[in-house]
């Protein structure tokens, strides 16, 4: 027996109007209160709620409704369209046992009333028509979903990830020969392939009005100097032999320029629109710039690189308090001694910092054989992560996490350039202040003095714009300066006395030594826990 939900039919005798409960079959579901009284009300039928509902909590047969007998009650039917017109459903309930029946053309004409035109079970109609099943939400009209299409992609061909680290060998030093972060192409190899747009086919939905499928967004690509698109415009081809990289979506060939030795008097400062790789040293006093990546197979004294992409030193920097690393990408170093690093965008690795002014935007990761931080400054956005941290002698380490340093680079830049704008203004205001005094005691001013009141009056309200305009930008960095996410500080070894921690503004000083420690914040205060 196939399942069937529970219904009832009213019932009209002598002795006034009954109700008849029929149970469901097999594992159906019994019919409700709430569809039986909503019936009742819309044929108006005074009615015991409590005698019904007890009547269906005691799974009673037959209830007498009222002891009035009331006219026939023809077979009849709701529709109900879903809010997003994607189907609908009927619900039939059974006539009195001397009420018509509807037909098939009534249903459908009921369906049609309430605005269902697309989408009929016509199997569903036949089923029904030949076999009734009442009280039960049966979908007799289904929308035809829309084939979504497919947003135009680009397949690129080369690394487009900058994050991955170097790899540590089993010694604990750092495998400088396989950082796999600097993609090299030959002349004629594939850089990218653009995979076109694909249109979806609208649908339509039970009323008859058409579905449109998602947008979708068509890409073109585009050759940039050294490279060149097919004439199909869908693949990209290195022009050179040289470095690839994606930079804000578009992918840039460069050529790599190659020192030799040392960069020194011999080369003079080294300025290239691509990448650089330095066979020798960068001496005190001189500098290396470069769009691209620079890599410096030697020693970097008290010297100054600056890198649009990636710094990579395989020996590292003595900076003698001048050396100076500025990189919009990762810095990796094997040591970094008495020098200013700062990766704009990326993390900073190397095997020892000592006494240096560390910022990355991510990480700073001191790891390999080494693996300590003693003295200077390192922050960074997210995890700063070492074997240890100061020294045995209390040298004074400030470590910081959780604020992005650009942020706070940015702050500082607009409170200075606050401070000597109003330091302009006063000097203005005293100059205005003088001219008005003249004015008004009768002196006739000459026409250059007029004229400098005038600019000088201007100009305050110029200064007064800008520093509007500072302070509410100012003001929006200080609410975003805080990082997103858990912040943290890792030391496997030992944390000595003189460090200062500094987690999102939280506070922390070392004043015992500690081992295997994990600095985190915790409801404004710096939490210690053992790892």
């Amino acid at each position: 027996m196939a399942q069937v939900n529970g219904y009832f039919q009213i019932d009209i005798r002598s002795d006034g109007t009954w109700i008849v409960i029929y149970p469901p079959q097999e594992d159906g579901k019994a019919v409700r209160f709430d569809m039986i009284d909503s019936y009742l009300t819309k044929w108006r039928i005074d009615y015991d709620k409590k005698a019904l509902s007890d009547a269906l909590v005691k799974a009673s047969k037959e209830v007498r409704l009222t002891t009035e007998k009331l006219y026939p009650i023809n077979e009849f039917c709701t529709v109900t369209v879903a809010p997003d017109r994607l189907s609908a459903e009927m619900i039939l309930y059974p006539p009195s046992k001397d009420g018509s029946m509807m037909t098939r053309e009534d249903l459908v004409s009921k369906l049609v009333h309430v605005g269902v035109k697309y989408g009929l079970d016509q199997e569903l109609l036949d089923k029904i028509d030949a076999e009734r099943e009442y009280c039960t939400p049966l979908e007799l009209a289904k929308a035809t979903l829309p084939v979504e299409g497919k947003s135009a992609e680009i397949k690129y061909y080369f690394n487009t990830d900058l994050s991955m680290k170097p790899k540590i060998l089993e010694d604990g030093s750092v495998d400088f020969h396989t950082l796999d972060t600097i993609c090299s192409v030959k002349e004629g190899d594939l850089l990218a392939e653009l995979i076109p747009a694909e249109q979806g086919t609208p649908g339509i939905d039970v009323c008859g009005r058409q579905i449109k499928p998602s947008k979708v967004n068509n890409l073109i690509l585009r050759g940039t100097k050294r490279s060149h698109v097919s004439e199909d415009g869908l693949k990209l081809y290195s022009d050179v032999n040289g470095h690839v990289s994606l930079v804000d979506g578009t992918v840039f060939v460069s050529d790599t320029y190659e020192v030799e030795g040392d960069v020194d008097s011999s080369t003079g400062d080294i300025v290239c629109e691509g990448n650089v790789e330095v066979k020798g040293n960068v001496r005190t006093g001189y500098k290396v710039e470069a769009k691209g990546n620079v890599i410096v197979n030697g020693v970097v004294e008290g010297a100054e690189i600056i890198a649009g992409g990636q710094i990579i030193l395989k020996r590292g920097i003595q900076g003698m308090t001048r050396g100076k690393l500025i990189a919009e990408g990762n810095i990796i170093s094997k040591f970094i001694e008495n020098a200013e690093v700062i990766s704009r965008y990326g993390y900073v690795q190397c095997e020892a910092s000592l006494h240096s002014r560390i910022s990355a935007k991510t990480d700073v990761i001191v790891n390999g054989k080494k693996g300590f931080i003693s003295g200077g400054n390192t922050r960074c956005g997210r995890l700063i992560e070492a074997k240890t941290i100061g020294s045995s002698m209390g040298t004074v380490t400030v470590l910081e996490v959780g604020v992005d340093p650009a942020i706070v680079e940015e702050c500082h830049r607009l409170e200075k350039q606050i401070m000597e704008l109003q330091a302009e203004k006063e000097k203005i205001e005293q100059t205005i202040v003088m001219l008005v005094k003249k004015i008004k005691s009768g002196e006739q001013l000459p026409m250059d003095k007029l004229v400098l009141l005038k600019q000088s009056q201007e100009r305050v309200a110029e200064i007064d714009t800008i520093v509007e305009q500072n302070d509410k930008q100012l003001e929006e960095l200080q609410d975003d300066m805080d990082m997103k996410g858990n912040s943290m500080i890792k030391v496997s070894q030992t944390a000595y006395s003189g460090c200062r921690i500094t987690i999102g503004g939280a506070v922390y000083q070392v004043k015992t030594e500690l081992a295997h420690a994990r600095f985190v914040k915790d409801h404004g205060d710096v939490r210690i826990d053992s790892y």
